[in-house]
């Protein structure tokens, strides 16, 4: 009876033995395949997001309207500036203003925030509120 005792907890504890040795051996090869796949994985993925963020600095994504009563004697705020600007503050503010028997529009181009021609109050509101 002793010795079957004994001989279970030998048996018991080879397998406990296989066992954590099987267990590491599959740990190592998980991790090697994965050290090895990863960086290729994570490099690529880098590279997409460098991209995108060069490709994204250039886009007109940084965009306001101010609407306005260009004239006393008319209502309606018929009248807006739209600034269009990029990351580094290009792009173009454009404004339509209504009168009564005609409406007219401008386009100024602008560079680094600022711009070379004169600026209507609404017009650098609207590029103030498209500057993040």
């Amino acid at each position: 009876m002793v010795f079957l005792v004994v001989l279970s907890l030998v048996v018991a504890l080879a397998s406990l033995v296989v066992s954590a040795l099987l267990l590491r051996q599959l740990r190592r090869s998980r991790d090697t395949m994965g050290a090895e796949a990863l960086p290729e994985d994570v490099q690529g993925l880098r590279q997409e997001v460098a991209a995108l963020r060069a490709e994204a600095r250039g886009s007109l994504r940084h965009v306001a309207v101010v609407r306005y009563d260009a004239f006393g004697d008319m209502g309606g705020h018929l009248s807006w500036s739209l600034a269009l600007l990029d990351d580094s503050g290009d792009g173009v503010v454009l404004t339509s203003i209504h009168g009564r028997s005609d409406a007219r529009g401008y386009a100024k181009n602008i560079s680094a925030w600022s711009c070379d021609q004169p600026l209507s109050p609404e017009e650098e509101e609207a590029i103030g509120h498209a500057r993040p």
